[in-house]
């Protein structure tokens, strides 16, 4: 079956792809605005008690607010399952947005009600939608995607995203929406992109495995697996998805317990979770707070410009890896981004222990070291720990394994933004010693037990770990037959014209 890249395909992946520019968005829109929300929190509490605020209550009430989206998105991440599962993927995307819009409401008018409350409630009710979105996405455009630009496709989800980060800092500039009478704006700005996706939804197919495997309608997700990918010839594909069915019907439903009692799914679990941690205990959140001293000491005069020049980067080579995934594989670009990565590292410790005086080369150094280190992790860990979990388990367990991956992702997130400040007040240049040593175990436990899964179908590649996982993960799958077979070394266009989702 030769799958087409077709205009109902492109809409769908688009219009899903919003969802990511929402988690991107949202991440990024409460750093510029910072001093201003802190003056307007100052001033709000003061003219409630009539009294003086406190550094300390200031500071707690600006931390509350900015790690509450964490606590909403890990409580978001773990109802992924429930949603999908019972309203669709789809249409768990369109009831979604109901957060968003509640939620960018809630933040565009604290200023006007004069209410910290509304401030603190918006951020946790959109960390929740945000949560819900980073699960949502990854499976449905997995999904609905051909297994020859699955990959492809997938990155989208990443470039969502870094432009929703992107956008983030230019609607921050001071001249556009960073100042003490638009920032309410700027907050609320996300219910313009959720109103947008769900006047496009309806017009989005819902999920050819959800229909035929979890609402046994056979003959709908036939007719959308023709539209979508632009072929008659999906019989075969229906046929593995049958299978899967019946297979299904004879187990009990999977829960994220279970992912870690059963054989079977435990090696894949371990696996999704240390490819979620090596995305955020990589150092990339860390490098992003520490960007502007680093932009200063080089004398940018305005450091915000450059920090927006690395979120320029991190667009272009998501790009760039959306291009590579499917020739290079996921298991290569994600070794060659961890390793990428704890080299820039390495220099950014060197050149910042050695910056001062007129050694201003060091702090240009750094600055490239910044950039290097932020393509790096757009070529492999930022886009492929998302969808390669939904490649590494099929339809039963994946809607758990998302929401257990989430979960770690938005975890370790928290605390990367937790402790890295008082870590950098005590470590100072060798702060990102740390982030070598992390990016260095990675490396390593990529190399030796993370599966290459470019051009397998999911049954396939769910297949390789029933049963046959008494020893050590390794590179390798095992095919259907029992034979060994090398993923890193398998042409995908000598698999077998049935090859599909």
């Amino acid at each position: 079956m030769s799958a087409r890249i077709t205009c109902p395909l492109v809409f769908a992946v688009t219009t899903a792809a919003i969802s990511s520019f929402q988690f991107g968005y949202n991440t990024g829109v409460i750093n510029a605005p910072e001093q201003i929300i802190k003056e307007f929190v100052n001033l709000t509490l003061e003219s409630k008690s009539g009294e003086p605020t406190t550094e300390f209550l200031l500071t707690s009430l600006w931390s509350l607010a900015v790690a509450i989206f964490s606590v909403g998105g890990m409580i978001g991440s773990f109802s992924v399952g429930f949603f999908v599962n019972r309203f669709g993927r789809r249409n768990s995307m369109l009831i979604n947005n109901i957060l968003g819009i509640i939620g960018g409401a809630l933040l565009g008018l604290a200023k006007t009600a004069k209410s910290v409350e509304m401030l603190i409630l918006g951020r946790l009710v959109i960390g929740f939608f945000c949560g819900l979105c980073t699960g949502f996405v990854p499976i449905y455009i997995g999904e609905v995607s051909p297994t020859s630009h699955r990959g492809a496709f997938g990155t989208l989800n990443q470039l969502g995203i870094v432009v929703g980060i992107l956008v983030a800092q230019i609607f921050g500039l001071q001249f556009i929406m960073g100042t003490e009478e638009l920032w309410p704006m700027l907050l609320a700005f996300t219910i313009i992109p959720a109103l947008l996706q769900s006047v496009a939804l309806p017009f989005c197919p819902e999920s050819p495995r959800y229909l035929l495997i979890n609402k046994k309608e056979e003959d709908q997700a036939r007719r959308v697996l023709e539209n979508l990918w632009g072929t008659m010839d999906v019989e075969q594909d229906i046929l593995d998805m049958k299978s899967e069915s019946a297979k299904m019907a004879q187990e009990k439903k999977v829960t994220m317990l279970d992912l870690f009692r059963a054989p079977n799914y435990r090696q894949p679990i371990i696996i999704a979770i240390m490819l979620q941690l090596s995305q955020q205990l990589s150092g990339i959140n860390a490098v992003f707070y520490y960007s502007t001293g680093i932009f200063t000491g080089a004398g940018v005069k305005e450091p915000i410009y450059a920090t927006i020049g690395a979120g320029a980067v991190n667009t272009v080579f998501t790009v760039v890896s959306l291009f590579l995934v499917e020739r290079a594989g996921r298991r290569t670009l994600h070794l060659v981004g961890l390793g990428g990565m704890a080299f820039c590292s390495i220099i950014m410790t060197i050149a910042m222990s050695m910056k001062g005086g007129d050694q201003v080369m060091m702090s240009y150094i750094c600055i490239g070291a910044i950039f290097g280190f932020v393509a790096f992790f757009e070529i492999g860990p930022g886009p492929i720990p998302w969808f390669i979990v939904a490649e590494l388990f099929s339809q039963g367990p994946r809607p758990a394994a998302m929401a257990v991956a989430g979960f770690c992702n938005w975890a370790s997130n928290f605390l990367v933004g937790l402790c890295f400040p008082t870590a950098a007040k005590y470590l100072g240049s060798y702060v990102f010693i740390i982030f070598t040593f992390f990016l260095t175990i990675f490396f390593v436990f990529t190399f030796f037990k993370v599966p290459e899964t470019r051009g397998r179908t999911f049954e396939h590649i769910a297949q390789a770990f029933e049963g046959k996982n008494q020893g050590a993960i390794s590179p390798t799958l095992i095919a259907e037959k029992g034979s060994v077979v090398d993923m890193n070394n398998i042409d995908p266009s000598k698999e077998s014209s049935a090859s599909a989702l």
